[in-house]
């Protein structure tokens, strides 16, 4: 068998590259019939991502335990599912104002395959090998591989690296039995079915893999006290909305008047995690500084601290 029939075969295996029939002839219906068919297809992804839930818990509990001491989060893979990782990595220093290098998203084939096809890369385990070690991958860090077929050997080759550096694992796809998955500590196979355009990947697999990524993301950032509730109180205030924002989230959460809120800010260089400690503890600006510095950035750990 020739290498191309070989990879056929494979994809005849995959839900993801499966034909349906009913569709094949959408492109005679009117706009407004495509439209509902696909939005109706769209409707499943939630459902699919609700039933794999234990999973991306326990992959988070896992993560945020790793990051807790220090390590840190990083994406791997190719085309769509490599994009989705970079943005969710982007996200994260002005949401949760961490290092850039906290969390980090890799795509095979580097930045330019965020605009420029590079599809080819993704053939490359050992490329995937490269990009980790390039980053002086530790075991104290953790690496999700994407990929929504869970064949592509990119992203199993960055999981497969990161074990040999004790690094923790996870593999997301959306197919059953993966080899990503199986080749990972946490195995995430979110089955989404055919896609509405067969094969088109960057469709519901590609919200799936956005889904699960906000989950594991935000819920992480929940767990390492990014947040107070449901407030993002380590945002970071780097144009007007956001310093807009900032104070919005400190009266929110403290119920202070305008001038306390602009005063206990001014105290904090504008951090809105400390300025809310500020009010709600009766502290000034050193010591909320200091008590969030010993409760490792817990904002409902340090309040107790200040009565």
């Amino acid at each position: 068998m020739t290498a191309h029939a070989e990879l056929r075969a494979q994809l005849d295996t995959l839900t993801t590259e499966a034909f349906r029939p009913d569709l094949a002839e959408i492109d005679r219906l009117p706009t407004l019939d495509i439209v509902r068919l696909m939005n109706a297809e769209d409707a499943t992804v939630p459902a699919a991502v609700a039933a794999r839930l234990p999973d991306i818990a326990a992959a988070v509990d896992a993560i945020a335990a790793r990051m807790a001491r220090g390590g840190r989060l990083l994406y791997a893979g190719a085309g769509t599912a490599g994009r989705m990782g970079v943005l969710d990595a982007s996200e994260c220093p002005p949401t949760f104002n961490t290092d850039p290098q906290q969390v980090v998203g890799l795509i095979a084939g580097g930045p330019t395959a965020m605009v420029e096809a590079a599809e080819g890369a993704e053939d490359s385990a050992d490329l995937a090998a490269e990009d980790l070690a390039a980053l002086d991958l530790t075991a104290a860090d953790t690496v999700i591989g994407i990929s929504a077929s869970g064949r592509t050997p990119y992203a199993i080759g960055a999981v497969e690296f990161a074990r040999t550096r004790g690094a923790l694992t996870v593999g997301l796809s959306c197919n059953a039995g993966s080899a990503l998955a199986t080749a990972a500590e946490h195995g995430i196979e979110v089955v989404v079915g055919p896609e509405f355009l067969t094969g088109s990947t960057r469709l519901k697999a590609g919200t799936a893999q956005k889904l699960v990524l906000n989950l594991i993301s935000t819920v992480t950032m929940i767990r390492l006290g990014k947040t107070y509730g449901n407030l993002m109180v380590d945002v970071r205030a780097t144009n007007e909305k956001l310093r807009a924002r900032s104070r919005r989230i400190v009266a929110l959460a403290t119920g202070a008047p305008d001038d306390e809120i602009e005063a206990a800010l001014a105290a904090t260089d504008g951090e809105v995690k400390n300025a809310v400690l500020v009010i709600l503890g009766g502290v000034d600006g050193p010591t909320a500084t200091a008590l969030l510095a010993e409760t490792g950035g817990h904002l409902r750990d340090a309040l107790p601290r200040t009565r």
